[in-house]
């Protein structure tokens, strides 16, 4: 059996473990993040609380609603008429598109949080998204009415005053056609936070008392696109002047091109002219140079010539002036052998002539007279024989012509012995021997 102790710890531990917890839940409630939780009591009073966190609720004594404080965001699609006038202040509306899309969200407040939740969050959500449309939308054609084309399509442009959009009114009336109550809509003043976008403006000012009914509060607009037949009219003549001006950039910039093409085709012309002639120049300096070498050339070989003519004169001199020593030599020595034979054969004759007598020169007289006697006669022929006789001596004269005569002949005669043979008979010196 199990003891009673045993029986009640395990009681408690069940009642810790699953009994609390769910006492804990019926008494605390989870608010997720972009949820507000509101808890209403017995005697009316009401508590508010925001995700994420806890909410105290006690069952059969309160009564607790979530809403959602997430943004809400409404596309809109708004068409009506600028409130543009011509020169003379007729009106002269032009129709407009504008695509918008407006932020809203449940007010920062617990009385706004209340109102949105018994006056907005009551409604189905397709009904909440139309309501909240169709006031968006009322607000901005009331907003483009007041605002001109220009400033439709151009934030930093400042408004035109409305004196001109609504000729005869005034602006703060005019505005408070719109406003809330007693207090006037204005248009944003030069230099505050708000005027870069002026139908944002208009539209948070006009629909802010209708919002703040709903407990709902304006967050932003965002201005999708403003279309109109002005803006495309303009829009094609910016985009033709753009296209224009992006020719004339691009013709500037091919003559630009061009122009330094040309400039660098000039250059290089310059600079290929300027190395033609540079190549002339040096080739007339190399034409020069190689002619000066060649005149160099020419004058080295004339010299090398001349001096190879006048080594070989110096050296046909030499052997002219050797072969002539030679020859004179050679002539000295056959004189001076044939002088020594000479006068050997004079010494024979005249030791023969001392030894004979006049027997051996009468002798070889007669020997050599077959070959003398042509050369004696020519030498009497050629001989001018004048005996000069005085006195009438006719013998005195015969003998001395007789005389003259025997000695041309025996002259001769020795000089052919001489000559022939020699005195002795023998053979005498051959000339050049």
């Amino acid at each position: 059996m199990v003891p009673t102790w045993m029986l009640v710890a395990a009681g408690v531990v069940i009642g810790v473990v699953f009994v609390i917890p769910m006492i804990a839940s019926a008494f605390l409630r989870n608010v997720d993040a972009g949820t507000i939780r509101i808890v209403s009591w017995m005697r009316g009073s009401t508590v508010i609380y925001r995700g994420p966190g806890k909410s105290k609720e006690f069952p059969l004594f309160t009564t607790g609603t979530t809403i959602s404080s997430k943004v809400i965001n409404v596309d809109l699609d708004i068409t009506d008429q600028t409130a543009d006038v011509d020169d003379n202040g007729i009106p002269q509306p032009i129709k407009v598109r504008v695509l918008a899309s407006a932020i809203v969200s449940v007010g920062d407040t617990d009385t706004m949080i209340r109102t949105a939740a018994n006056r907005f969050f009551t409604k189905p959500e397709g009904d909440q998204l139309s309501t909240l449309t169709d006031l968006l939308s009322s607000s901005g054609r009331r907003a483009i009415n007041l605002l001109t084309h220009d400033q439709l399509f151009s934030a930093k442009t400042a408004p035109r005053p409305l004196r001109a959009a609504l000729p005869g009114a005034d602006p703060t009336k005019a505005l408070a056609a719109v406003g809330t109550g007693s207090k006037a809509l204005e248009l944003p003043t030069p230099g505050s936070e708000d005027e870069d976008d002026p139908l944002a403006i208009i539209i948070r000012k006009a629909c802010s008392r209708e919002l703040t009914d709903l407990g709902l509060g304006f967050n932003s607009l965002n201005i999708k696109a403003v279309q109109s037949e002005v803006a495309e009219a303009r829009r094609r003549q910016s985009a033709a002047e753009a296209q224009a001006n992006a020719e004339i950039v691009m013709a500037n910039q091919s003559r630009r091109a061009k122009e330094a093409q040309l400039e660098a085709e000039r250059a290089i012309s310059d600079k290929t002219r300027e190395l033609e002639q540079t190549k002339a120049s040096n080739a007339a300096l190399v034409a020069v140079a190689e002619a000066k070498k060649q005149q160099a050339l020419g004058t080295q070989r004339e010299a090398e010539l001349d001096a190879t003519q006048i080594a070989q004169a110096k050296a046909d001199a030499e052997k002219v002036r050797i072969d002539a020593a030679a020859r004179a030599q050679a002539e000295a020595i056959r004189i001076t052998t044939v002088a020594e034979a000479n006068a050997q054969s004079i010494r024979k004759v005249a030791e023969a002539i001392q030894a004979g007598g006049e027997s051996f020169f009468r002798y070889r007289q007669i020997e050599l007279l077959p070959e003398i006697a042509p050369v004696i006669a020519q030498a009497l022929a050629q001989a001018r024989l004048v005996t000069f006789s005085g006195g009438g001596d006719a013998q005195g004269a015969a003998e001395s012509t007789t005389n003259n005569i025997m000695q041309v002949i025996q002259t001769v005669l020795a000089a052919q012995m001489v000559t022939k043979g020699g005195i002795m008979g023998d053979e005498s010196p051959k000339k050049g021997t």
